[in-house]
């Protein structure tokens, strides 16, 4: 079917999910996930070249990490989306259709990051200075795979950016939508807030902003905390606007979301952690 964007005049017509090759299924999820990785681990390489690392320590890194993260991100989400799952447990292990939560990749990244910079006797600090680029490619190219799950997407909107879903392929429908149901050739779509595409965008921007600043910074460690500044003030805003939050609580009838409260610790952390280092100038900056 069909994706719209009707107020830009877009029409992207039979987005498939996946493709086949020789009998195989290949989900378009899954293999631009896999770019962002590749292309995650490039920017690492290159930019260990630039500050005199050893490049070949990042190769090492992404080649233990890439299990755990992807183990940390399905089961985050798992954990927080049981009800999905409590009556289909081998469901559990499909990640193709998606379900991947980014805060559990990348907290599984850091725990990684953690035992590898030890074990090697590096600076667990510049080396997360280091990868913190290339996640958010990462991130921006992996939050296209939603657009092609037809997933990831907010609440009814008729914006400029309002994106128009059949029905049938939506992954979240409910009241709201269905309330305001638009027809094409008597199809009819959701159409809502694509808010892939904004976290997608606030990341390319939050990656021209650590790029530019990158040859500045005043400690190991502060490009990683922009880093958590940035991604945690446009993850708290956008989450607010998505239809599939994953539920932390709720309190006096309000549902708390999961990823707004860890956006807010990240906030707060981050804050905490520049003012410190700035303030003790623990590490002497690098190039």
């Amino acid at each position: 079917m069909d994706i719209r964007f009707p107020n830009l005049g877009w029409i992207f017509e039979n987005v498939p999910d996946g493709f086949t090759i020789f009998g195989i299924e290949i989900k378009l999820y899954g293999l631009i996930i896999s770019l962002g990785f590749l292309l995650g681990f490039l920017s690492a390489y290159y930019e260990a070249k630039r500050t005199k690392q050893d490049p070949e320590l990042y190769l090492d890194y992404v080649t233990y990490m890439v299990i755990p993260a992807i183990i940390g991100a399905r089961l985050y989400y798992v954990i927080f989306a049981f009800d999905k799952y409590k009556d289909n447990l081998w469901e559990i292990f499909n990640i193709r259709g998606g379900g991947l939560a980014i805060y559990g990749g990348i907290i599984a990244c850091v725990i990684t990051l953690i035992v590898l910079a030890k074990k090697r006797k590096q600076n667990m600090f510049l080396m997360s200075d280091t990868c913190a680029m290339g996640l958010l490619i990462g991130q921006i190219l992996g939050r296209w795979g939603n657009f092609f799950n037809r997933e990831a997407y907010g609440g009814y909107t008729d914006s400029l950016f309002a994106m128009a879903i059949p029905v049938q392929d939506a992954q979240v429908v409910n009241e709201e939508l269905l309330s305001h149901l638009i027809y094409f050739d008597e199809i009819p779509y959701i159409q809502v807030h694509p808010t892939f595409f904004y976290e997608s965008l606030w990341n390319l921007g939050l990656l021209i902003i650590i790029f530019f600043y990158r040859k500045h910074k005043k400690f190991h460690g502060e490009i990683t905390a922009i880093y958590f500044l940035g991604y945690g003030i446009g993850r708290f805003w956008i989450e607010g606007l998505r239809q599939d939050q994953l539920i932390l609580a709720t309190i006096s009838g309000v549902a708390i979301p999961v990823s707004q409260v860890v956006a807010v610790i990240l906030i707060v952390a981050s804050i905490v952690f520049i003012i410190y280092g700035r303030k003790k100038k623990r590490i002497q900056p690098c190039a």
